[in-house]
């Protein structure tokens, strides 16, 4: 959730993040009045209250009628005590509703607009020209990396099997990614990934997103994570955190799950959007003073790992309306897909401030030891949809992939051959 001060003290700045995300500023109002409404009952009920403890008061030194008349009357107030503590109730409920419809304040430096208007930051890397290149589908399956076909047949469609160097070839590029991460001071995790509705809505994934989230509902009513983000937000709920030398940074390693709903027709070819993959997930948790200069960490973090993997890359700047709910701003690398022709998202790394701890109750203290809300981020550090960009780039012209001499030592192969 946003900060509710901000909102009272700020809402022209609320509503004008809601035009860039292409959301209804109208929330802003509705929030407005629904805040109003729970701080008027607050008023009434404490009221309320106080008449009801004076008049107990005056009950016990109160004798015969005086005391039968203020019983009568205390017997009435206690009737307006319990219906105005119903209505607290529910405009308490109300607010929170409306609190929780709208989404973070998009940062200032990022653009407006939607899904194409992403500002372009850097390129890096050459593509280079590939004669006859074949698509990672087709090098995947003569070089015996996966099976698409097996997969649909044990699972259905968007499922795969990894297998022979195809698992060693994804179990390297993760590794590399973990032991990355562990010598920038991330501690690495390996999460469940089925987690309660209090954490998956605390992140932000079950607002519009929701229908890409995998539900076990009747006796269980747990969410397969689309991302370890989410476990590892929820990891310190309800905490507060000494965050007194610095950021806490872990990297989550899990296998994520989504349902691409909408998406038919879209990307279906190979291993680029399916319903299962791994992936190495950077988050941090700091101070918000500190957030922004994490962001940009996260980001080089990130651009460390696709230089050891070498592949074309450019870097972008994600427009409001394409940032999801918890995301006050967000970078994109995009990769260059031969076949394609195109750039296509291998990381993303988002500064979510405040909104996600303050829905989970997280919190740290501050130099005067009042506890305050902290700030959350988080960032792709490889992950399946990898091994696209890795084959292609990298293919030769007899059918085989060099593999990057960093990359190279952690699969345990330099050139994969076609079988």
């Amino acid at each position: 959730m946003i900060d509710l001060k901000i909102v009272r003290d700020d809402p022209d700045l609320v509503r004008t993040s809601q035009r860039t995300r292409g959301e209804d500023p109208g929330l802003v109002d509705a929030l407005l009045d629904a805040d109003a409404a729970r701080r008027a009952a607050i008023v009434d009920a404490d009221t309320l209250r106080s008449e009801q403890k004076a008049l107990g008061k005056q009950v016990g030194k109160a004798q015969g009628e005086e005391k039968q008349a203020l019983l009568a009357k205390g017997k009435e107030l206690a009737e307006q005590v319990k219906a105005a503590v119903a209505r607290q109730s529910e405009a308490d409920a109300a607010a929170s509703k409306a609190h929780r419809a709208i989404s973070n304040i998009v940062a200032p430096e990022a653009p407006a607009g939607g899904e194409d208007d992403y500002i372009v930051l850097e390129h890096v890397g050459e593509p280079r020209e590939i004669e006859n290149a074949k698509d990672h589908l087709e090098l995947g399956e003569s070089l015996g990396l996966f099976d698409m076909e097996r997969g649909a047949k044990v699972s259905g469609s968007r499922f795969y099997f990894l297998t022979g160097q195809g698992a060693f070839l994804q179990l390297g590029l993760l590794n590399m990614a973990a032991q990355k991460a562990a010598a920038n001071g991330f501690t690495l995790m390996v999460p469940p990934v089925l987690v309660r509705p209090e954490v998956m809505e605390g992140t932000g994934f079950l607002g519009s997103h929701a229908d890409e989230v995998y539900h076990l509902d009747k006796d269980d009513d747990l969410y397969l994570v689309g991302t370890s983000e989410v476990p590892l937000a929820g990891y310190h709920m309800d905490e507060i955190l000494d965050l007194s030398d610095g950021p806490k940074r872990y990297a989550g390693w899990s296998t994520c799950f989504r349902r691409e709903a909408g998406s038919y027709g879209k990307d279906t070819r190979g291993i680029i959007r399916v319903h299962q993959f791994d992936k190495v997930e950077g988050f941090i948790y700091c101070k918000p003073e500190d957030a922004e200069a994490e962001h940009r960490r996260l980001l080089g973090w990130e651009k460390d790992m696709l230089a050891a993997i070498d592949v074309p890359y450019r870097v972008i700047d994600v427009a409001g309306g394409d940032l999801g709910s918890s995301a006050s701003r967000k970078f994109d690398c995009e990769a260059w897909v031969p076949t394609q022709n195109t750039y296509r998202e291998l990381t993303s790394t988002s500064n979510c401030t405040t909104f996600q701890a303050r829905r989970l109750s997280i919190r740290y203290r501050d130099e005067n030891g009042k506890p305050q809300t902290a700030a959350t981020l988080n960032g792709t550090l490889a992950t399946t949809r990898w091994l696209v960009a890795i084959l292609e780039n990298h293919q030769q012209p007899d059918g085989s992939v060099k593999l990057p001499p960093e990359l190279a030592k952690f699969v345990g192969t330099d050139v994969l051959t076609p079988r």
